[in-house]
């Protein structure tokens, strides 16, 4: 194609999705909108480096007459997207397809990011998959195992989640630069499944990733009326949910509800990449934003019970849906002692969520699915949702959404060995072409090994002293634990020595350089073939 070039290897079925139509029609949204994303993430380098010389986050006063407005709504709930009590997500390979499907779950996050390695394998049988699910050619076996998809009308709804802004596609050029992937990821789902999507009573609907802006939300609502245009689509059959998984963007949640509008389907409260925006947008503000090791920071913190309780209100105040937070527990059929424990959990922190007004919730595998909805359904009863429920009890101040410093919790050995034994696992599948890995029973993705690693970096920066051994944190302390894991991690069946010692390099280079890497995934992504 003119302009088009392709570096990645064309294997089988690949000319199927890669068709001069549909990399012609990505190539139009790239050419049109790469620019001003290129802006946008310029200017979020431009107020990075305001908050590190000592600024803060606040609601923006320019927009207040958004927030001071109570007429605007969100679209009405859009077919597939009124009931969303159980969410499943997970990465678009064959075998999760039929089973995210199949799940009872009434939506699937399928997902080509957080949990996604983007392998270029990956990225586009992700969307075969996708495309057969829909023209219900996916059913396989292996293993001596049969998987086949249920009855259109029992099957969950998919939601596509999109790679960030951040991030390029580097095996198609358009014009001699990289891919956006988000318009990459986006343009292909909609070109091959639209219709497809229609026909079926639903639409092309997406989850939003890694948003700071409401501006960056006014992009991609401009890229969804233009894609509509091109293809004959009417205005307004797009859907988005926005994930809420920057620090920036909880001082900007009415703001990004109101550009999306016409195809707004609500907001996501995210746990661990939230986190992890909070240490880097204030990591140089010393001890004022740090957190305790990851495990100890819950969702009842006061910072974050401010984060999510706004989130509701705003979602409701407008006629949006607010979705909740991850269960990220793999139940063990071998034992079931440690199931019961990590159930209990999974039971108290959707019943909270429920109690709080949320719409739904997210799980990482099926069979957590009939807990999260067995408590949603006791709330719900027959409703489809609570949108009724206005929260009109809440109030939060920004002072609420930066109250870090009343985080209650320690620092200790264990949890740096955890960080440090995760991410190290994580990174290891990562690099091998696994986004979502099962780790210690739990699955795991980007967002697991960004918070272990800024959380690191934080500690060494401000000297923490370990509080079970008074040990001080520091490279020297980080490298010794990083050999002591690897070393144990050697005795276990299957370890990979290279694939580790890759992903411990990566590690040291995004945990204890200086210079603080703005997302993993981006060396990371520049190692990859």
């Amino acid at each position: 194609m003119d302009g088009v070039d392709i570096k990645g290897p064309m294997l089988d079925r690949f000319d199927q999705i890669l068709t001069p139509e549909a990399l012609g029609f990505a190539a139009a949204l790239q050419r049109e909108f790469d620019g001003r994303r290129r802006e946008l993430l310029d200017a979020r380098r431009t107020r990075q480096a305001e908050l590190s010389a000592g600024g803060t986050l606040d609601f923006p006063a320019e927009t207040a007459h958004i927030r001071e407005d109570d007429s605007w709504r969100a679209a009405p709930p859009a077919p597939g997207l009124v009931d969303r009590r159980v969410e499943i997500t997970g990465p678009v390979d064959r075998k999760m397809t039929v089973n995210a499907l199949n799940s009872g779950a009434k939506v699937w996050l399928a997902d080509f990011e957080d949990a996604n390695s983007p392998l270029w394998e990956n990225v586009v049988n992700g969307q075969l998959n996708l495309r057969d699910a829909l023209d219900r050619t996916i059913d396989f076996e292996t293993g001596g195992k049969s998987y086949a998809l249920r009855p259109d009308e029992e099957l969950a709804t998919i939601v596509v989640r999109p790679r960030g802004w951040h991030l390029t596609e580097k095996h198609v050029l358009v014009d001699g630069a990289p891919f956006s992937a988000s318009l990459f990821d986006f343009g292909l789902y909609f070109f091959h499944c639209a219709a497809r999507q229609i026909a079926k009573g639903r639409g092309p609907y997406y989850y939003l990733p890694k948003m700071e802006s409401s501006l960056e939300a006014r992009l991609w609502n401009d890229v969804f009326v233009r894609a509509q245009e091109l293809l004959g689509v009417p205005h307004g059959t797009i859907r988005a949910t926005v994930l809420i998984e920057t620090y920036p963007a909880a001082f900007e949640m009415e703001e990004i509800l109101y550009e999306l509008r016409d195809h707004s389907a609500g907001l996501n409260a995210g746990r661990w990449d939230y986190l992890f925006s909070v240490i880097k947008k204030f990591r140089t503000r010393g001890r004022e934003f740090l957190l305790p090791e990851r495990n100890a920071v819950t969702m009842t913190a006061p910072f974050m019970r401010a984060y999510t309780e706004l989130l509701v209100r705003t979602c409701h105040r407008r006629g949006a849906h607010a979705i909740g937070g991850m269960a990220a527990f793999i139940p063990s059929r071998r034992d079931p002692e440690v199931n019961k424990v990590a159930l209990e959990k999974v039971r108290a922190d959707k019943t909270r969520e429920s109690g709080d007004g949320f719409d739904g919730s997210w799980v990482a595998h099926p069979d957590l699915v009939p807990v999260c909805r067995e408590v949603f359904d006791a709330v719900l009863g027959d409703r489809p949702n609570q949108l009724d429920r206005l929260r009109e009890d809440v109030s939060v101040s920004a002072a609420d959404l930066l109250a870090v410093d009343k985080t209650p919790g320690e620092i200790t050995e264990s949890g740096l060995r955890n960080n440090v034994d995760v991410a190290l696992r994580y990174l290891a599948a990562w690099m091998g072409g696994t986004g979502a890995a099962a780790i210690h029973n739990l699955m795991e993705d980007a967002a697991t090994a960004e918070i272990s690693r800024s959380q690191i970096w934080q500690w060494i920066h401000n000297d923490i002293r370990l509080a079970d051994t008074g040990a001080v944190v520091t490279r020297e302390l980080v490298e010794r634990v990083i050999a002591e894991e690897l070393a144990a991690m050697r005795e276990e069946p299957g370890f990979d020595a290279g694939r580790f010692e890759q992903a411990a390099e990566l590690f040291k280079e995004v945990a204890l350089d200086d210079d603080f890497a703005e997302f993993l995934t981006l060396p990371a992504y520049a190692r990859m073939p």
